[in-house]
């Protein structure tokens, strides 16, 4: 069978400025000259914009597919009893200053920062073993200010939680996602399904809470740091994906299993392991 990309798997200053004349007569009228300006009372004060607030740990958004994975947001917070789609787990400081160079908000050095740091900090929100995030369908998106915010001195990065419904869409949530896997419900809600056996027509990959009639059943680890081939990728998870099938089925004589392993372009954005499948029973 071929393999599938995983799915995702998808940032004051006030100034006022006037003069008054001094006089010893009461009744005189100060007459204005070239050198000194007059301010007028309607004249509206110079304002410097403000940078926005800094987002909230726990807040949550009502996001699109496709406005998850912008780099940047302006969609207000809703409370998290109603439905929204993403939970901000982290945010963080961006390190702008550099050998004393200021550095873009847009920049690949800043945007690598916040691309690393909110993988990284998921597991702290989500619980689970590393085996079992690698089996759901959650994944971290992030937002950074947009250069206007950043002008305006907004240096912080969001980090948010989604749960993929399939690819390209996202699952309305309610509530917070903080330790979800580690509950049976939240692994069997937000596990990794699939619509039809892996590598045929009608397959899609889509979170066991929707209509499906295969699951992932384990991961196979691939060992080095370069891609070791398909072929070799291929045969790493003969043994273990039939070990799988036949555990997970009710005749250990008559059993299906499936397998995906990682291509090359695959191996180098972060899926070193292949896949186990077999049908939901």
């Amino acid at each position: 069978m071929t393999g599938r990309p995983a799915a995702l798997l998808l940032l004051l200053l006030v100034v006022v400025t006037g003069c008054s004349s001094g006089t010893d007569d009461p009744t005189s009228t100060p007459t204005p000259s070239a050198t000194t300006p007059t301010a007028s009372p309607t004249e509206p004060a110079t304002r410097a914009p403000k940078p926005p607030p800094v987002p909230e740990v726990g807040s949550c958004y009502r996001l699109s597919y496709d406005q998850a994975v912008a780099p940047t947001s302006r969609i207000p917070s809703v409370p998290c009893r109603d439905g929204h789609a993403t939970e901000t787990f982290h945010v963080g400081r961006l390190e702008r200053v550099v050998d004393g160079r200021l550095l873009a908000v847009d920049s690949r050095r800043l945007q690598d920062q916040v691309a690393t740091t909110c993988p990284r900090l998921l597991p702290d929100h989500v619980g689970g073993t590393g085996e079992q995030r690698r089996l759901s369908m959650l994944r971290s998106v992030w937002f950074s200010p947009t250069l206007q915010q950043s002008d305006s001195g907004a240096d912080w990065f969001r980090c948010d939680v989604v749960a993929l419904a399939r690819d390209s869409e996202l699952l309305e949530l309610t509530g917070s996602l903080s330790g979800v896997l580690d509950t049976d419900e939240g692994r069997g809600r937000f596990g990794m399904c699939g619509t039809a056996e892996p590598g045929t027509e009608g397959f899609e990959r889509v979170a066991c809470s929707q209509s499906h009639s295969w699951r992932a059943l384990r991961t196979v680890s691939l060992s080095g740091p370069d891609y070791p081939g398909e072929g070799a990728a291929q045969r790493a998870g003969e043994e273990p994906c039939t070990a799988a099938g036949r555990v997970n089925a009710p005749d250990p004589l008559d059993f299906q299993w499936g397998y995906e392993w990682p291509n090359a372009d695959q191996w180098e954005s972060g899926q070193t392991y292949g896949i186990c499948w077999a049908p939901q029973v």
